[in-house]
């Protein structure tokens, strides 16, 4: 075998794909496929090669071809098993799935070349090399929540939108409880009708608790996702609208006027309609002469402006309240 040796940029990109909240067997054959079309010399691979390849023998070629560009030769199996376990924890892996995973990538060298802001999932892995001559379960939970990692992941929490993806994590925090030190993943589906087909693939795919957050007019969405829906799971349905209709009052007019102070100021009363927040919102920046409004710049500014409690309406709290339960559910670090 002739290949060409991945550069310091590559091998760190290739390592934070692999270890992305991705499902394992799609990353994994990504990553590897686009590393033998790159590198390799001899023999020279097309993708529809590599598809009709034995797992087993793409994993040694790809194994080869990072070990041997990374300059620092300390290595440690450890690594790669915790990887290993922590994948099948998350997953629905099948057995030529196994054969990805059971590789002998270098980590512990490969760690070296990665630069302090790097992404969270390599910051992970950083904390899971330094730790790895005593590394068991709980100390994977208690690297995870002392750094704010995220990693490994126990929860996922599937929204409709970008609001919900920017706002939820700021008002968990400021209730005490951090999506990052709690391993609690959110995915915006983009869309009611997306969030049922995100649930049935993620609910294939995955043996972590899933909780679903729908706005009020997704009772349809609710009785597709029903007879898919697993014990551990949990659907919660906004009350009243949208999810934007849960924040309160106070808040947005602090939004408003803290940004647009020298343009124009709102009260409480110009927030008092039958309509959407989103469409009053819409409205008020129409006649005051602002840009469009958009959910997503507008969620951006509802974030600088929490400040405590009180910019937290009940049922956002218990939203929270009832994530973080279901986290507390889980005995262990890795779902059985």
């Amino acid at each position: 075998m002739k290949y060409k040796k991945l550069t310091k940029e590559q091998i760190i990109i290739s390592l934070d794909r692999l270890t992305r909240f991705k499902n394992t067997r799609e990353k994994y054959l990504r990553v590897y496929s686009d590393i033998l079309i790159t590198c390799l010399i001899e023999p020279k691979l097309k993708k529809t090669d590599i598809e009709n390849m034995d797992f087993f023998v793409i994993t040694e070629y790809v194994t080869e071809i990072i070990n041997n560009s990374i300059p620092n030769k300390e290595y440690s199996i450890y690594i790669n098993k915790i990887l290993l376990d922590y994948e099948n924890s998350i997953f629905n892996n099948d057995n030529e799935t196994q054969k990805l995973l059971n590789n002998k990538i270098n980590y512990l060298s490969a760690v070296n070349l990665m630069p302090e802001d790097c992404s969270v999932n390599l910051k992970w892995l950083k904390k899971v090399a330094q730790e790895s001559s005593s590394l068991d379960l709980n100390i994977l939970k208690k690297i995870r929540a002392e750094n704010l990692l995220k990693y490994p992941i126990e929860v996922v929490f599937l929204v409709e939108g970008i609001t919900e993806e920017i706002l939820l994590p700021v008002f968990g925090q400021k209730l005490g409880y951090d999506f990052y030190a709690n391993g609690v993943q959110i995915i915006p589906a983009g869309g009611k009708n997306q969030v049922v087909k995100m649930y049935y693939k993620l609910a294939s795919e995955l043996k972590i608790p899933i909780f679903v957050l729908l706005d009020k007019d997704a009772e349809e969405n609710i009785n597709q996702i029903k007879p898919k829906l697993r014990e551990q799971d949990k659907i919660h349905l906004v009350s009243c609208g949208e999810f934007e209709d849960l924040l309160p009052k106070s808040l947005i007019v602090k939004t408003v006027n803290s940004h647009f102070k020298n343009f124009l100021t709102i009260t409480e009363l110009d927030l008092d309609s039958d309509l959407s927040t989103v469409k009053v919102l819409e409205e008020v920046f129409k006649k005051k002469g602002l840009h469009e409004f958009k959910k997503a710049d507008f969620a951006k500014l509802v974030k600088e402006n929490i400040d405590n409690r009180l910019d937290i309406s009940p049922e956002i709290a218990d939203i929270i309240e009832e994530i973080s339960y279901l986290n507390k559910k889980l005995d262990s670090k890795f779902c059985s």
